[in-house]
Formats: C-alpha cells, structure tokens, sequence
C-alpha cells in the first residue's frame, strides 16, 4: 500500500486537446499525451472532460477490454454501436458501454445547435466479458445532497453495473453548504464537475479540479456558496 497522500490537481494542470469541433481536458495520459508518472490512479485509467461542437462527435472507433462510463453535465449526447445499441444520454442519464472482446461504437452530439459537455471515465474489468451496454435514467435519485452510487461492480443499489468488483462511481449535486462524506478506500479521485467545494483541511476544489487520495481515511466534502456537482471514483486495487 502506499504512502497516505491528498494529491490535488488543478482543473488548467490537465493535458488538454484542442481541435475544431472538440476541447477535452484529460486527467491522465490519453491519446499523444503521455506522462509516466500520471497514467491513472488506483483503477480509474481515464477520465476525460469533453465539450464537443454541435452537430460533430467522435464517428465510429474500436474499444475491447474496458469499463466505459459516460455522465452527461450539458446537452445531450446519442450513443450507436455495433451491438445494434442505440441511446440518446442527458444529464442524469448514465451510461455503462463494456467494450468486452470488442465493439466499435460512436458518440455524437445530438443537437445541432448546442453544444454537449461530458465526462468520459475508464475503468479496467477484473474477468472477459462480451460486449454490452446499459442506459439508465437516475434523475429521480440524484440531487437530494448525497452521493449517489452510479456505476459499481460492489454497491448492489448502483445504477449500472460495471464487471469490476474493485470499483464504485459516485456522483452527488449538492446544494450550498451541504457535507457528505467521501469514501474511506485505498484510491479515491474526487473531482468537481460544477460549483465549488472544500475537501477537509485540503483546501477549496473549483470546477475542473481534482484531488487524488491514497489512503486517506474519511474525508469531508462541503458544496460552496453555489452547490457543487461532484463525481467521485473509489477503488480497491489498483492498475500494475
């Protein structure tokens, strides 16, 4: 196990690509952006921040071997694979893709006149599994000041399962001034979507900041003056 530390990350530290119809913010080497000392932390492998330009997306691409989760923040983005799957996610909305031995998928912006900030967050399984996909709706759970289990392969309520037993996404909107408690695990990755918060003695986290936990103990969260949507990843092992 390592060292107890609270490793934060702030949201202009991230490699960033900037393209026509495309700015996305990686928290870890992605594509031509490699770092050997930040390639993921405990599981979690990628956790990209996208906005992506009406009308365009990321057309037809290969995966195999991976847990892909997609949460929604602005507009609204349709999904097609070679699964025969289709769906449209907005915020709210989850997705689990698990690409298995292998499936070729695309991500559109679905409106033409607006454009679809998302975050996009990998996780490795822990067996083979085939291909699939889930989409599930979780408007009616999220938003109350507690975090919400959205992807698991451990909580049994989470929204989607994910074939990694080592592993839980937790998302939360918090209203001003309200506290949660991170999870007390290994690896934890607290990252601030929207609004503000301040993690225990760490300080204030702004949009797009992060902060990577190992061993850490419990931790409090509270929302700033504005709320906070928060996306939170607990791991039990990590990526060797």
């Amino acid at each position: 196990m390592s060292t107890t530390t609270v490793d934060i990350r702030r949201a202009d530290e991230r490699f960033h690509t900037s393209i026509d119809w495309l700015e996305s913010w990686h928290s870890f080497s992605f594509s031509h952006h490699y770092d050997p000392a930040n390639t993921h932390h405990g599981l979690l492998l990628v956790h990209n921040d996208d906005v992506v330009a009406p009308g365009t997306g990321f057309g037809m691409h290969a995966h195999r071997d991976m847990e892909i989760v997609t949460w929604v923040l602005e507009g609204a983005l349709e999904h097609r694979d070679s699964e025969g799957n289709h769906g449209v996610i907005t915020p709210g909305v989850t997705q689990r893709m698990s690409a298995g031995s292998g499936i070729r998928h695309s991500e559109m912006n679905a409106s033409r006149h607006e454009a679809v900030h998302l975050l996009q967050m990998w996780v490795p399984p822990d067996a083979r599994v085939a291909p699939g996909y889930e989409q599930v709706d979780i408007s009616d759970r999220i938003g109350d000041g507690s975090l919400v289990p959205l992807a698991s392969g451990r909580e049994p309520d989470a929204a989607v399962r994910i074939h990694q037993r080592d592993a839980t996404l937790w998302v939360g909107r918090l209203r001003a001034g309200a506290e949660v408690m991170v999870p007390d695990a290994p690896y934890v990755h607290v990252f601030v979507a929207a609004g503000d918060a301040a993690l225990g003695e760490a300080g204030r986290l702004g949009p797009g900041d992060a902060a990577r936990l190992t061993a850490a103990g419990p931790m409090t969260l509270f929302a700033g003056a504005d709320g906070a949507e928060v996306v939170v990843w607990e791991t039990y092992s990590t990526i060797e």
